[in-house]
């Protein structure tokens, strides 16, 4: 099977956005927009410059991942602004990852597009990588759509309504646009996805595209639109379960799965996609610079050879997601006040961390586990036993996806490495298709002359890949059940279930209180207690961010402010 090749931008780690795309100056002969368009280097590197602003998630809320700001982990400094989200101490005026300067990179996508429509190369018709270049040139403008419509799916998934500006604006327009519709938003997606795809590549291999990596794909077109109306789809948007919003979001999965199919695109990597480049899972990833900013920030400070102060850092997993993962041979396990319960007849309770899901070890960094040549010890008085404020772990657990166990502090030792991370993968197709076809048709088992995957059938490609065994689900609430705890394992810390929580309209259930274990050793037995580590706040208004106060001011048109935000 043919590897799908992936996007890899190489950014500067935890990279801002920029207010100008491209710089002009005596140094690069290059003096006004119209120099760069003149030549198709310059050309193709503005457009480069647009894939720039594509957000991802290794600690983007000032050091924290966004799963922080859920029920999957806690931040272990109190005063960051993540615990904002917890406390519901954010407004439109105190806000948090507003991500506005997703505008700026909707601008450059917008000038691009429009300077695009002037470029002509034809005097180099006759030299010698004038065809090659008219082969790349006739996807750009697809690239460029493609970036500007995920820009408007991220700002849109955060606020609902936005301003949608499809042109370069002056300053008196920028502050009296108006919000469009978040399903017309939607829409306005889709139908680019659609427009675009045919003019992108399956991959980049070819000695035509220089066999680059760092570009948009017609795969990845299918997956935004397929994303796009999976959220549209969802509870939050389509409160009355509109049954034509979930076949239209099962359509587009299964258009992705089948061009996947068709044409050895991808299929399910049980090595895992973060840090992994090479996945032929991989749809979409972003590849950093060399850094151990990350590792830093979350490797137990023991093994940080004092390069970490003692100030609270890190993301740690909650014993909420802990409880997520079940046996090996599929049974839930949850922590109580009186121990462990599982209905597993070979689940020990005094190893509750054997034989759990596969995904767990690639995720969680759990008491008695080895990494880098050492035991994790978090029972009281163990080596990793400290408090927050002298940089131990808040819940009781580490955390392990993302992190790069190699990278090391020691002096003289020092190494680093880049981080990638994963924007889109293939696991998340087939789970929109599972979840789109139970809520389209109602029955975990159904199929028929289009669909002739069923919704029970996709989940359990994901669990097999993982090295789970099948689900036997006969009635849609239990599906969904299953459904909702896999997206949950199979994407922990791959920004999904901050969102997921959104979507769904269950952030009255799950955001209430953040859980930990403490570990005690009795006569050389451990004891296992359940522990509240922190009681947080939720209101339905946080299904959507707020308006920042000061843009309300600037254009009024962007009234009027999302609800119970005023």
């Amino acid at each position: 099977m043919k590897f799908k090749k992936i996007i890899w931008l190489v950014l500067p780690f935890f990279m801002g956005a920029c207010n100008s795309f491209l710089e002009f100056d005596e140094t690069n002969n290059l003096k006004t927009e119209e120099d760069v368009f003149t030549y198709f280097e310059t050309t193709k590197q503005t457009l480069t410059a647009v894939y720039s602003f594509l957000p991802q998630d290794l600690g983007v809320l000032g050091g924290a991942m966004r799963a922080a700001g859920a029920d999957d982990a806690e931040y272990a400094n109190t005063g960051a602004a993540v615990q904002d989200f917890n406390t519901g101490n954010w407004s439109a005026i105190n806000t948090l990852d507003t991500q506005w300067e997703l505008y700026n990179g909707i601008r450059a996508a917008n000038t691009f597009l429009e300077k695009l429509k002037t470029v002509d190369f034809s005097r180099y018709e006759y030299t010698a990588n004038y065809k090659k270049w008219m082969v790349q040139l006739a996807t750009f403008d697809a690239q460029a759509r493609v970036l500007r419509a995920s820009y408007f799916f991220e700002l849109a998934r955060r606020y609902g309504d936005i301003a949608m500006p499809l042109e370069v604006i002056d300053i008196e327009t920028d502050r009296t646009i108006a919000k469009t519709a978040f399903e017309d938003v939607i829409q306005f997606i889709a139908d680019e996805c659609d427009a675009c795809a045919e003019a992108l590549p399956l991959n980049y291999d070819s000695s035509e595209f220089d066999k680059e990596v760092g570009r948009v794909t017609r795969g990845y077109a299918y997956a935004l639109k397929s994303k796009a109306l999976l959220y549209a789809a969802s509870k939050l948007h389509n409160p009355t379960s509109d049954v034509a919003k979930w076949k239209a979001s099962a359509e587009a999965a299964w258009n992705l799965i089948q061009l996947s199919e068709e044409n050895g695109l991808y299929r399910l990597d049980p090595n895992g996609v973060a840090n992994n480049p090479t996945s032929p899972e991989a749809i979409m990833l972003i590849r950093n610079g060399n850094s151990s900013s990350f590792e830093l920030d979350n490797f137990p400070i023991r093994l940080t050879a004092g390069k970490r102060s003692t100030l609270a850092s890190g993301t740690f997993p909650s014993q909420n997601l802990v409880d997520a993962f079940e046996t090996i041979n599929g049974y839930a396990v949850t922590l109580t006040d009186l121990g462990w319960v599982s209905e597993d007849p070979e689940f020990d309770a005094a190893q509750p961390f054997a034989n759990r899901d596969p995904r767990f070890y690639k995720t969680v960094l759990a008491d008695g586990m080895t990494f880098k040549g050492t035991t994790i010890d978090v029972k009281d008085g163990g080596a990793d036993n400290l408090s927050v404020i002298e940089g131990g772990t808040p819940t009781g657990y580490f955390l392990k996806k993302y992190v790069i166990e190699g990278t090391n502090f020691e002096v003289g030792q020092e190494s680093v490495f880049k981080h990638t991370w994963v924007a889109y993968r293939y696991a998340e197709t087939l789970l929109s298709y599972a979840e789109s076809m139970i809520n389209a048709f109602g029955d975990p088992n159904y199929t028929d002359g289009t669909y002739t995957k069923s919704a029970l059938e996709a989940l359990n490609e994901v669990r097999a890949n993982a090295g789970m065994p099948a689900k036997l689900i006969g009635t849609k609430e239990e599906f969904v059940t299953a459904l909702r705890n896999e997206w949950r394992v199979e994407f922990a810390f791959e920004d999904h279930r901050f969102w997921d929580i959104r979507r769904w309209g269950i952030g009255a259930e799950t955001q209430r209180e953040l859980y930990g274990i403490r570990i005690l050793e009795n006569e050389g037995r451990k004891e296992y207690r359940k522990i509240v580590y922190e009681t947080r706040q939720w209101k339905e208004a946080m299904n959507l961010y707020p308006i920042p106060q000061e843009k309300l001011f600037v254009n009024t048109n962007l009234a009027p402010q999302n609800n119970g935000w005023n």
